[in-house]
């Protein structure tokens, strides 16, 4: 190529993902105060990455109850979706029905979308962030 005067131009990978606005943010109504009086009254959610010896990625979605510190429900996945949370989530009324707590979590997308703040009205909890 350079006999005949070409260069080869190397490009960038442009990452196609679209970033979205958050529909929904709640207000922080924990407040770093990390601790229960009872069962069911805080949960702590959110998700983790786990990068596998396959070169794989696994995602797992947990909720902790900060009266004991127990895992209320758990799935692994993966992908990083809205699914995921949702799945957990829905484990999580499965074993707690009747359970009420302030939900806190992090402000990200899975979180932050309507459908998920919708769940949290349908069973009467408080979302926090």
């Amino acid at each position: 190529m350079r006999a005949v005067g070409l260069s080869s131009v190397c490009r960038k990978k442009k990452f196609s993902y679209v970033k979205c606005t958050p529909e929904v943010i709640a207000e922080n109504v924990l407040s770093r105060k990390f601790s229960a009086d009872k069962t069911s009254q805080k949960w702590l959610t959110g998700v983790t990455e786990f990068k596998l010896t396959n070169g794989m990625k696994a995602y797992l979605s947990a909720i902790l109850d900060l009266d004991d510190r127990s895992i209320v429900s758990y799935v692994i996945g993966k992908s990083n979706n809205n699914n995921l949370v949702l799945e957990t989530f829905d484990k999580a009324i499965e074993l707690y029905p009747n359970a009420k707590p302030i939900f806190h979590n992090d402000k990200s997308f899975q979180y932050t979308s309507k459908v998920f703040k919708s769940k949290l009205l349908t069973q009467g909890m408080i979302q926090s962030m």
